[in-house]
């Protein structure tokens, strides 16, 4: 059903093939959605749910093969189907994805030092437009209406990311992508979801992540390693917790916003996530209440 893209050599890409696309297209900044885009809703779900609105961390590499590295249609589409069952629960979902897929700033070190640390954030917020481009479209072409924002204007491929109209899209029931940070540089992707958490009034912001939670210490190296059910953030510091990164821990915790890690690739876990259902780690000011 889905396609791959593919980086080669220099930032070439092989497209989605167009024939899987059957979703008409339309201006995302004007006109109104086809009717045919329109997600029903459960109308008795939303009261079951724990959370309503969220904010969706999404890694590059999510969207990636195993070897990490471009966009993989078979990742992004599995993703999307998670989404659009959440979706349907009657949740409002933001999303934040990063561009670790496609460019890091690491390789800017070295023997490409010539490039400024500066512009290798800029050239990463590019790339989290790209992945939020091929979400968009993936997402679509399963029913789902969206809206890609980007911090960074460029408004002949996306909208801008002005937080009222964020809002008002969310509660019309698109899902929002949203795109290049914050718009500096110096600010990860990880700080970006807590930041628009804080912004949209987003209940929690789901961390997914490719393994059960956060743990004691690297489950793939230690198989001694304890997850977590709960932590608190000041836990978190204490421990070294490798959990998102020390400005968007501090975020939430200035502001108590819960950080939620789970295992995207267990399928059903985004919608276990928003219903509170017991999976992954959960981190707050306090210990999870039971």
């Amino acid at each position: 059903m889905y396609d791959s893209i593919q980086i080669v050599g220099a930032g070439r890409f092989n497209v989605f093939n167009r024939e899987h696309r059957q979703t008409p297209r339309f201006n995302h900044h004007h006109d109104s959605p086809p009717a045919i885009l329109s997600m029903p809703i459960d109308a008795d779900s939303p009261t079951s749910l724990q959370y309503k609105r969220v904010i969706l961390k999404l890694s590059g590499e999510s969207l990636a093969d195993s070897g990490g590295r471009g966009i993989s249609g078979e990742e992004s589409g599995q993703i999307a189907q998670q989404i659009k069952s959440a979706h349907k629960s009657g949740c409002q979902i933001a999303i934040v994805i990063g561009g670790g897929n496609i460019l890091r700033g690491g390789q800017f070190s070295g023997a490409n030092a010539l490039v400024q640390e500066a512009t290798a954030h800029y050239m990463g917020m590019l790339a989290t437009v790209i992945n939020s481009l091929a979400m968009q479209d993936t997402l679509e072409s399963i029913g789902l209406t969206t809206r890609v924002m980007s911090a960074v204007a460029m408004d002949k491929v996306c909208e801008t990311f002005i937080r009222r109209r964020a809002i008002e899209h969310l509660e019309k029931g698109h899902v929002v992508i949203l795109a290049a940070g914050i718009g500096n540089p110096f600010v990860t992707t990880d700080t970006a979801a807590a930041q628009r958490a804080l912004e949209l009034d987003a209940d929690v912001v789901l961390k997914a992540t490719r393994v059960d939670g956060v743990y004691s210490d690297d489950p793939e190296k230690n198989p001694h390693a304890v997850l977590y059910e709960s932590l608190t953030y000041a836990e978190v510091i204490q421990k070294n917790l490798k959990v998102m990164d020390a400005t968007a821990i501090a975020l939430c915790n200035e502001h108590a916003k819960p950080i939620l890690v789970f295992n995207f690739k267990k399928d059903g876990n985004i919608v276990k996530a928003i219903k509170g259902d017991t999976v992954g780690t959960w981190i707050g000011s306090t210990q999870k209440p039971k």
